[in-house]
This record gives structure tokens, C-alpha cells and sequence, in this order.
């Protein structure tokens, strides 16, 4: 979620309610502390979602396609990644005793959401079926049993059935459709082996929404809800019949976390924003980031701007332009009035690359009498990609609540883990925090006129569109503006 696709949703946010959508207020926008985070890897000027994760989630910069691992380890060389793991600010949330939980629109083992509670040399890695037989060997695991047995984590909310269940399950939503099959090869049934691990406890497992709308958060210690064997569908596509909106789960995630006194943490990942750039399609993308700021105001709404530090990402951008001179109010999904030197119309977004390349005798199609407002309607490129790449940019964070300011100017990526930490006084640095290293911070701003801590610092973080962290102590005055990817 760049700059651009922020934009063009706010705009489409006004426009889906007749407005001319320029104007729109997304929830957002109303996030007073607003800084840039560099996005690039160690080993690559423009990263991918796990080394973005692991820096803004782990407070580590690290290398294309791992998750949870320091620079030391190396993309899908499974003993480098042995004595190079790195925590997660869902970890040191949840060793300060604090309750914890992941909401995704992808699968739970993807490259954000692993990130949170996974240390592996590669991030496709998803099931024991996707890694080498020497990854195995050399005591690597998959990213699905490293959910289970890394950090008990209270809320699991995504997709991702068929890396959970011994290879030839049938999925209980697409029995006949042999690709949504179970995947693995061990034999273990994880969802099984969750629910025993939970005795004594009330722990849900769901898959469809007559489940999830059943569970009672005031009851309900621990939830996993995977709604569909991979990612879940686009929001313009899903069914709300069987699956529950990204404002739904969030919902229901935060209202189980928050009956813990000493406070939250959450994820909560648009992440098929991402994937809809990659397939050019701008009208996807754009209704997912528009679900999402649905989701960060119900977060907004169900929590108190005083004690809860609520922070708003994206883990990297894509190459989606906003180009043209569209008039004030015309569809941001529309053409612009103005043709090129060829004589031929083109779209008001587009893309640098990717899948909508399209060039017949050396022209570029006639767009004229297509609809290119339509979900399946994929952008023009300027390059032939088969997946549109990412981009380099820096990207937006917005921050409100306790200690939002750390939040401001621009940042190195991994300094962002570091300021959560130091505001929810969880991680390795507690001087600060009131009885020297309890987990309960004090604040004498604003946000509290009494002048104390309240007896919950939630920690809510929504992230569009993504673990061990270091084991010195970090400042946050100290890390802003520094360079800080060692």
C-alpha cells in the first residue's frame, strides 16, 4: 500500500459513496504522527514482504525471502538460518504477558504473518511438502508447526487449511477439488494437534462464518479461523455467507485479546492489496485497502486512543502509477480525457510492469470501448511481466495514541519494531517504564490527565496492504535517523 494505492483508495472510498472522492477523510488520514520508513533489504534495493516484515516486526533488516532470521542467513540454505533467529514484538508482547493475535486476508503462514512467529530460511516454505529434502535433514521445519509451537499466540485468523492437514485431506468447504487438498507429508493434522494442545481451555476452531459468528469472545480464550485452503478471496469476491469480512475478524480478534488486563498486541495484514498489484488489477487492490481502512476504524472504535498505540504501514509499495489529467470527480478507476501521441486512450492507473503488457504491431490496444471499471479489468504496463515486481519507495507510517510521535520523520524500516516495543514497554529496553522493567508504562501527556498509566497499554498494530529482535538494548532516540541494518 504506496502512497499511490492510498490515494487512488481514498479517492474510490468517496466515489463508491457518490462523492467526488478527492475530498474523502479516510480513517487514516486521521492519524496526527505521520512518517516515511525506508523499505530496502540488506542484500536488495527493492525487498519483498519477508525481509520488510522482519525489519518492522523484529526490528532486524535481513535478506530477500527469509522470515524471522538476522543478514547472517541466507535465502533457502536451511543451516544458516540455525543461531540467526530473531524475535518478534507479537513475542516480547506476549512474554510481557500480554495476549496476541494475527488477522490476515491471506493464509496465516505467509510471509507477514510468519514473520510474527516463524524463523525460516525461506518463506515458501509453508508446509513440510515445500521445503528440500536437506532443509528436513538438517532440522529445519515448516512454517505451519512453527505456528504451533513457537509462541502460543491466542487469535489466528486467515487462511491456509491445506498446510495444516496430512496430504489427501479433503477440504470441508471444496471436498472435490483436489488442490485444495491437505499438503503434507508428515502425517500430522496441526488443527488437531492446536486443539489438544489447549486442554483446559476454551479454544475454536472455525472454518466457515456460521462458526465464526457463533464464538462468543467473552468465552473464547483461544481462536484459529482459516477460511479458505490458501489465501482468502478478494474482498469484491468473497462470499459473505462463508467468510467474514477483514472489519468482522478484526472485530472479533480485538474482543478476545482485549479481556486481558495487561493489554494486546495484533497484526492485522490487508494483504491481498499486495497481490492484486501483482496481477494488475488496480480495482482489486483498491477495494481491499478500502476494506482495510474499514478495519482500522472499528479497531479505532473498539479501543481508547489513550492507552492503545494504534500504527498503520505498508511493508513495501508497488510500481502503480497515478498519472494523467483525470477532471475533478472522474472515476479513479476511468481513462484520462487526455490521449497519448499515438492517438489511443489510457487508463488513469497503471503499471510499470507486470501482466497487462500488451502491444499488437507494435500499438498499444484500443481501450476506447473497454469497460475499465470492472474487478477483472487488468491495467496496462509499460513492461511484460508475468507478476508486476515491487517498488522502492519509501512508504507512509501513521501512528496515534501513547508515544505516537517516536512515529515521525524518516525512518530506517526496523527502527518501527523498536518504537512499538519502547511504547508498549515490552522487548529488551524497560528502563523506562514505571517500577523499572514492569510491562506497564507511564504516560504524562495528554492521553492521560491523571498523569498515570492505565492499567492496559494495548498495543494495536494494523498493517497493510506482511521475529526474534535484538538482544541489546535500543533507545528509540537513540535508533531515529541512524542506519541501523547491521
Amino acid at each position: 500500500m504506496g502512497i499511490t494505492t492510498y490515494t487512488a483508495a481514498r479517492i474510490l472510498k468517496g466515489q463508491l459513496q457518490n462523492q467526488t472522492g478527492e475530498e474523502t477523510v479516510m480513517t487514516m488520514d486521521t492519524f496526527p504522527n505521520v512518517g516515511l520508513a525506508k523499505t530496502y533489504s540488506v542484500d536488495f534495493q527493492i525487498a519483498d514482504s519477508a525481509a520488510t516484515a522482519t525489519a518492522y516486526l523484529c526490528g532486524v533488516k535481513t535478506n530477500l525471502n527469509t522470515v524471522g532470521v538476522n543478514a547472517a542467513a541466507r535465502n533457502g540454505v536451511c543451516k544458516t538460518q540455525m543461531g540467526n533467529e530473531v524475535t518478534s514484538i507479537l513475542k516480547w508482547a506476549k512474554d510481557a504477558g500480554k495476549s496476541v493475535g494475527i488477522v490476515t486476508t491471506t493464509r496465516v503462514q505467509h510471509a507477514t504473518p510468519a514473520t510474527t512467529y516463524a524463523h525460516s530460511a525461506s518463506r515458501k516454505w509453508y508446509s513440510d511438502a515445500d521445503m528440500p529434502a536437506g532443509a528436513k535433514k538438517e532440522g529445519c521445519t515448516d512454517i505451519s508447526s512453527q505456528l504451533l509451537k513457537n509462541t502460543d499466540i491466542d487469535v489466528i485468523i486467515g487462511g491456509g487449511r491445506k498446510y495444516m492437514t496430512p496430504q489427501g485431506t479433503k477440504d470441508p468447504e471444496y471436498p472435490m477439488d483436489f488442490s485444495s487438498n491437505g499438503k503434507r507429508r508428515d502425517g500430522r493434522n496441526l488443527i488437531d494437534e492446536w486443539q489438544k494442545m489447549k486442554v483446559g481451555k476454551v479454544a475454536r476452531y472455525v472454518w466457515n462464518q456460521t462458526d465464526f459468528s457463533a464464538v462468543d469472545p467473552e468465552s473464547t480464550d483461544y481462536l484459529m479461523a482459516l477460511f479458505e485452503p490458501g489465501d482468502l478471496r478478494f474482498e469484491a469476491e468473497r462470499d459473505p455467507n462463508m467468510d467474514p469480512s477483514i472489519v468482522e475478524t478484526t472485530e472479533k480478534a480485538i474482543r478476545i485479546l482485549q479481556k486481558n488486563p495487561k493489554g494486546f498486541f495484533l497484526l492485522v495484514e490487508g494483504g491481498r492489496i499486495d497481490q492484486a498489484h501483482h496481477a494488475g488489477r488496480a480495482y482489486m487492490a483498491l477495494h481491499e485497502a478500502v476494506a482495510l481502512n474499514y478495519a482500522i476504524a472499528k479497531g479505532l472504535e473498539l479501543t481508547e486512543e489513550h492507552e492503545t498505540l494504534t500504527v498503520v504501514m505498508a511493508d513495501h509499495s508497488h510500481p502503480f502509477t497515478f498519472n494523467g489529467y483525470p477532471f475533478r470527480g472522474q472515476s479513479i478507476l476511468g481513462k484520462s480525457p487526455l490521449w497519448a501521441a499515438d492517438m489511443l486512450p489510457y487508463t488513469t492507473l497503471m503499471y510499470g510492469n507486470g501482466p497487462g503488457h500488451k502491444l499488437t504491431g507494435g500499438k498499444r490496444p484500443d481501450i476506447r470501448d473497454v469497460d475499465t471499471k470492472t474487478k477483472d479489468y487488468v491495467q496496462l504496463s509499460a513492461v511484460p511481466t508475468e507478476s508486476a515486481t515491487h517498488s522502492g519507495e519509501d512508504v507512509a507510517v501513521l501512528a496515534r495514541g501513547p508515544m505516537a510521535h517516536l512515529f515521525q520523520g524518516v525512518n530506517e524500516q526496523n527502527y518501527i519494531a523498536h518504537a512499538m516495543g519502547y511504547a508498549a514497554c515490552v522487548g529488551a529496553d524497560q528502563r523506562h517504564c514505571q517500577g523499572g522493567g514492569q510491562t506497564q508504562p507511564t504516560y504524562t501527556s495528554d492521553f492521560n490527565a491523571a498523569g498515570s498509566a492505565k492499567g492496559s497499554a494495548a498495543l494495536l498494530s494494523s498493517l497493510l496492504g506482511l521475529l526474534l529482535g535484538p538482544h541489546t538494548a535500543c533507545w528509540p532516540e537513540a535508533l531515529r535517523g541512524q542506519d541501523v541494518s547491521s
